[in-house]
């Protein structure tokens, strides 16, 4: 009965903090999944059945292959990427499709516990930066944490975070690029923790964050893995409901 009791009070929730310092939850949040392709002669074809399905999509160029594309999908239900979307993908024209399973990304939204506004946080803002006709390029990869970081105490681990998200913070303000963060712990194969998409209107904007991100101590001391990196351009977005 102990552990029962134990279990009952276990809060999973994300948790944020309103305007006059109360705590606030969630139990919410929004699943992303990317996915790539070759041998994409048809883009028109694929754009055409996104715009017939009943879930929100962005279909992206790749950059690094003129055959290439890749696929964002999101939805707050697990099971729609192993059902709707599994079914949708097993049919013309994605069935025709090369797929690339070593780009294959999946997370979920998170809070830091700080945040006023939990519902645009984990859903609304997410969704609304990927779904932005503005923001049509993008680069999504995931990462590791080398475990030392998990060795530090609460104190330096949010000095470190501090610095990072400050430069993200500053781009952002200035209207060069949009960040999605991702948890991906037990959901990537490859045991990432993160994934990353950096949204913009400029790609090279988008590359010099990432540069200057590499100066920051959470890329140069404490990151094992970086990659692999998808860069591509929408060529078609749901609308933005």
């Amino acid at each position: 009965m102990a552990a029962d009791n134990d279990n009952n009070d276990l809060d999973l929730s994300e948790k944020g903090r309103s305007t006059n310092g109360t705590q606030i939850s969630s139990d919410r949040r929004l699943l992303l999944q990317f996915m790539a392709f070759g041998e994409s002669g048809d883009a028109e074809g694929l754009t055409d059945a996104l715009k017939s399905a009943p879930f929100a999509s962005v279909l992206y160029a790749d950059i690094n292959d003129p055959y290439g594309v890749g696929l964002l999908t999101l939805s707050e239900d697990a099971g729609f990427f192993v059902t709707e979307l599994r079914d949708f993908l097993n049919q013309a024209p994605f069935k025709e499709l090369s797929y690339k399973p070593e780009l294959t990304m999946i997370g979920r939204t998170y809070s830091l516990g700080y945040e006023p506004d939990l519902e645009r946080t984990l859903i609304h803002g997410p969704r609304e930066k990927v779904l932005d006709p503005d923001l049509g390029w993008a680069i999504w990869y995931p990462l590791r944490r080398n475990k030392s970081f998990e060795t530090l105490s609460e104190d330096e681990q949010r000095a470190v975070l501090g610095e990072h998200g400050k430069l993200g913070f500053k781009f952002g303000q200035a209207g060069y690029a949009k960040d999605i963060r991702l948890a991906c712990h037990g959901l990537d194969k490859n045991d990432n923790d993160f994934v990353i998409g950096v949204l913009g209107k400029n790609l090279y904007h988008l590359s010099i964050l990432i540069q200057a991100m590499r100066k920051t101590k959470q890329t140069s001391m404490y990151l094992e893995s970086l990659g692999p990196f998808f860069i591509g351009k929408a060529i078609y977005q749901s609308s933005i409901i």
